[in-house]
């Protein structure tokens, strides 16, 4: 079995492994597809969080269900995807029914080895049904529900006005899920190319560069002088996190998906007299999943124009370090097996 390891920071290696064996209550999954996204491209970089290597990325999976145990309703050869937010089933969180931010949450491809290998076992309780979507499809159902989990956080109601900052794959599924809530998005981005893509794509009604000098009187037209009462950081960038709180209404709920290294900074005053609401989202829920299949099946959501690159399983570690560069006009690259 072929497997790819990144074993430094912007280093690759191509090894053999063993092919993984049955155990109680586990899945093996032959893979055949890989979305690449930004946990991967941190790694790569060596600036994500809570991360050692060597580690096998991938967690944007989609594949063939091989063989499996105590996973009634499944079937050998059916094609689905799965829930790489491997939980205790025991601790606080867990019996709160938020398995993703379990005490002992354990990540394909973060805390443990990943998917871009050959073959992968998972737990029987992570699998998720393809029902007839396509490979691409499953592959994106993952960072779709992170989205969607972002926009239940911030519990979005019609007519609120949503100011998504970044516009990378993770903000696009936020804007996705924040227009299927009714809310009306607002995308802000440093990148032009992005936000005409937010534009042409996802039929995003209002889009303001950040770099603009005049952001704040930006947002005050566009919300009638009120200012969003939700904003959603998908950038994991302390500069974009911080500058955020400003943009925030009086009431308003500022949900944080992006993750970095360093200090939240606000002011309090001016976050206490807006009685704000600052929250984290992390990963997604087994609801937030099925969300996403549906809106998908439904056609509510076209994910796989996200797809801007493509290569195959041996092309990776030549093709990596240039989806860092935003010259090329990477969105979603994805990995065929």
């Amino acid at each position: 079995m072929e497997t790819l390891v990144c074993t430094t920071p912007g280093q690759f290696e191509y090894r053999s492994g063993q092919k993984p064996e049955l155990t109680s209550d586990h899945a093996i999954l032959k893979i055949k597809r890989i979305g690449i996204c930004g946990t991967d491209l941190h790694a790569f970089e060596g600036t994500q969080p809570f991360f050692e290597y060597p580690r096998i990325l991938g967690h944007e999976l989609a594949g063939e269900l091989v063989d499996f145990d105590n996973a009634p309703g499944f079937s050998k050869g059916e094609q689905l995807t799965f829930m790489p937010y491997f939980y205790c089933g025991k601790c606080v969180a867990c019996r709160m029914g938020k398995t993703n931010c379990c005490a002992q949450l354990r990540v394909s491809g973060v805390h443990m080895d990943g998917g871009m290998v050959e073959y992968l076992r998972v737990p029987s309780y992570s699998l998720i049904h393809g029902d007839g979507l396509s490979l691409d499809e499953l592959a994106l159902a993952e960072p779709l529900s992170i989205g969607a989990h972002g926009i239940r956080r911030a519990e979005v109601q019609p007519g609120e006005f949503v100011l998504v900052v970044g516009a990378g794959p993770i903000g696009l599924g936020v804007m996705e899920f924040a227009r299927i809530a009714g809310g009306n998005v607002i995308a802000m981005d440093v990148n032009e190319s992005r936000l005409a893509f937010c534009r042409a794509k996802l039929r995003v009604p209002y889009t303001i560069n950040a770099r603009s000098t005049d952001v704040a009187e930006q947002l005050r037209a566009i919300t009638n002088g009120d200012m969003p009462t939700v904003i959603i950081d998908a950038t994991g960038n302390q500069t974009a996190i911080n500058n955020a709180f400003q943009y925030m209404a009086h009431g308003g709920r500022y949900v944080l998906v992006g993750l970095q290294r360093g200090e939240v900074s606000l002011s309090h005053p001016e976050f206490h007299k807006r009685e704000a609401t600052l929250m984290s989202s992390r990963n997604a829920t087994r609801p937030d999943f099925e969300h996403v299949l549906n809106s998908l099946k439904k056609g509510l959501i076209d994910p796989v124009t996200y797809i801007t690159h493509r290569v195959q399983f041996g092309q990776v570690k030549d093709h990596f370090a240039s989806w860092l560069n935003p010259a090329n006009g990477v969105i979603k690259a994805m990995v065929e097996l």
